[in-house]
C-alpha cells in the first residue's frame, strides 16, 4: 500500500490590515500558532504561513507532501502562474530559496471552509 502524501496547511491574517500578523501551520492535526508574526498585510501573513509550513516539512524530513492554503493569491504566486510583485516577491524569493535546487513542492488552494489552519486562527 502506498503511504499517503502528508496534507500540511497554512493561513496567516492580521488585524487590522496592516497589522499585527499572526500565522498557524497545521500537520497530523497539530497546530502551531504564532499569534506574534510581527507587522505587516494580510498578504505578508498569508507568505509567512506557507514559508513556515515548508519550514516545518523540511523539519520533519517529508519528502511526499502538499501545502494547502486558502490565499488564492499566494497559491498562484507560489506556484509560478501569477507574477509576485512588491513585498510579495520578497516571500516568494525566501520560499524559492528554501526549496533550492529539489523538486517545487506542491501548493493547492483549499476553501477557507477546509482550511485546517485557518479554523485553529479563528479559535481564540
Amino acid at each position: 500500500m502506498k503511504p499517503r502524501r502528508t496534507k500540511i496547511y497554512f493561513d496567516g491574517g492580521c488585524r487590522p490590515n496592516p497589522g499585527a500578523m499572526e500565522i498557524a501551520v497545521v500537520i497530523g492535526g497539530v497546530a502551531a500558532i504564532d499569534r506574534a508574526a510581527g507587522t505587516g498585510s494580510s498578504m505578508d501573513a498569508e507568505w509567512l504561513a506557507l514559508i513556515a509550513a515548508l519550514r516545518l516539512a523540511q523539519a520533519r524530513g517529508l519528502s511526499d507532501f502538499v501545502l494547502l492554503g486558502d490565499a488564492a493569491a499566494v497559491v498562484a504566486q507560489a506556484n509560478g502562474a501569477v507574477a509576485a510583485r512588491h513585498g510579495a516577491a520578497a516571500h516568494l524569493a525566501i520560499f524559492r530559496g528554501l526549496v533550492g535546487d529539489g523538486p517545487t513542492p506542491r501548493v493547492r488552494h483549499v476553501k477557507r471552509s477546509q482550511n485546517l489552519a485557518g479554523i485553529a486562527l479563528a479559535r481564540r
